[in-house]
């Protein structure tokens, strides 16, 4: 009788190896962008005490009233999985002393957990890419931001399929006024508001402008307007990041009712959303401001900008334009024989050692040639080397071309290196 089986947690998925491929892709452009701007990277532990995202983010949010990973651990410390990496930088920034009179551009990346109600491109464990900018309070860091994402997407092939819209919320003060001035209006319409935006009417009226609702549309069009409301200091600053990007050749929307679901953002707040895409899950970057984020964690007052790229809606934004591709090694070294295998297993190293661009899959079973053989075929190698008893007693190897017609080769042992760097058009590295 077979045991049951265990099934991964809902909304927690594996990445197998053949869609791998795509996001070491993906991973080798971020790495690349970042290093080309000067950013260094920065890991994070997946654990935080509860207590922190519930001053970043606040207690009366749908983040940590019901979506975190939130328990007690063997000392009965509160802790949560990360539900989003800002809060974590910051920490790590003031418990480490690198913001103080500091400017610092990291970025990381890793896994997130919110407990949501799973849909495509939206997990509960899911993975981010974000930039965290602390110590530069001018309009200049903003526009790097977007044109670091606009660098991006063009390395990516996707400038075409996203747009950026931009907005600013102003100051704490101005973003106060605004709320009041939207509870006001929405109070007025409350009987034709939908659950979700009653909920939030009280909590945060800001995010109703958030809502996807058709029915809400044209009372969230005829809603006061945050720009309205805006200081002088936070229109200049909006002004200035206007202008940068206008003359960077960055092409923007700038979107009065995009607000940010977080309490913790002020002045810029960006966005690029999929131009095919309707609905909620039209977003795949988002950014702005926090600049009392540092001060309100018991840091000092630091000027702080960052943006987070959800990489599974990115991924699948990608699969479409993806030539489909499998990892390929450049050898399969079948052994035939006891003896054979053993003088395989070191000959393999050699060959990883003196070729350490090369991929070599040796087969380590004691499988026929005949299986060894379909196995050679089956992972599209370009070459497969044989090994025998009879190829130990002449001190020869035989070297098959699985992806050309051309007929096999015996030779001798000691011309391996050179024959593979050859068929291969390996450069020898210098010593």
């Amino acid at each position: 009788m077979m045991a049951d089986k265990i099934q991964a947690i809902r909304g927690m998925h594996d990445i197998l190896p053949e869609q791998m491929v795509v996001w070491e892709k993906l991973e080798a452009v971020l790495h690349t962008l970042m290093r080309q701007y000067g950013y260094q990277e920065i890991r994070l532990p997946v654990l935080e005490k509860t207590e922190l995202f519930k001053r970043c983010i606040g207690d009366v949010t749908d983040i940590v009233e019901k979506e975190m990973y939130t328990f007690l651990d063997r000392n009965g410390e509160c802790l949560s999985l990360r539900p989003e990496g800002t809060a974590a930088c910051v920490r790590a920034g003031i418990e480490h002393g690198l913001l103080y009179h500091q400017i610092q551009r990291w970025w990381y990346t890793g896994p997130m957990f919110r407990h949501e109600r799973p849909q495509k491109g939206r997990y509960r464990q899911f993975h981010q890419f974000g930039v965290e900018v602390f110590g530069i309070a001018q309009p200049d860091i903003d526009a790097e931001l977007i044109l670091i994402t606009a660098r991006l997407w063009s390395e990516l092939g996707l400038r075409h399929h996203l747009s950026l819209h931009i907005n600013s919320l102003g100051s704490a003060t101005v973003r106060q006024i605004y709320k009041e001035k939207l509870l006001d209006y929405f109070s007025q319409y409350a009987a034709d508001l939908d659950e979700e935006a009653c909920r939030r009417l009280q909590r945060n009226p800001l995010r109703i402008l958030d809502s996807k609702n058709p029915v809400l549309q044209d009372l969230i069009r005829k809603a006061p307007c945050l720009l309205d409301f805006l200081d002088e200091e936070s229109q200049q600053h909006f002004a200035a990041l206007q202008a940068l990007l206008k003359h960077a050749g960055i092409d923007f929307t700038v979107n009065p009712r995009l607000v940010r679901g977080l309490d913790y953002y002020n002045k810029t707040v960006f966005e690029w959303i999929i131009v095919e895409a309707q609905g909620a899950q039209n977003t795949v970057c988002a950014g702005g401001r926090y600049d009392g984020l540092v001060e309100q964690l018991g840091g000092h007052s630091t000027a702080a900008i960052g943006f987070a790229i959800g990489l599974e809606r990115l991924i699948n934004l990608l699969l479409p334009l993806t030539v489909t591709a499998v990892h390929v090694p450049d050898i399969y070294f079948m052994n035939i024989g006891a003896l054979a295998r053993q003088h395989g297993f070191i000959l393999a190293e050699t060959l990883r050692t003196q070729l350490p661009r090369i991929s070599v899959v040796l087969d380590c079973s004691d499988a026929s040639i005949k299986s060894q053989c379909k196995r050679a075929d089956k992972s599209h190698a370009r070459f497969a080397l044989i090994l025998g008893d009879d190829e130990i007693k002449s001190n020869t190897i035989v070297l098959k071309y699985l992806q050309q017609n051309k007929p096999q080769e015996i030779l001798m042992q000691s011309e391996l290196i050179q024959k593979v760097q050859a068929a291969l058009s390996i450069v020898p590295q210098e010593a």
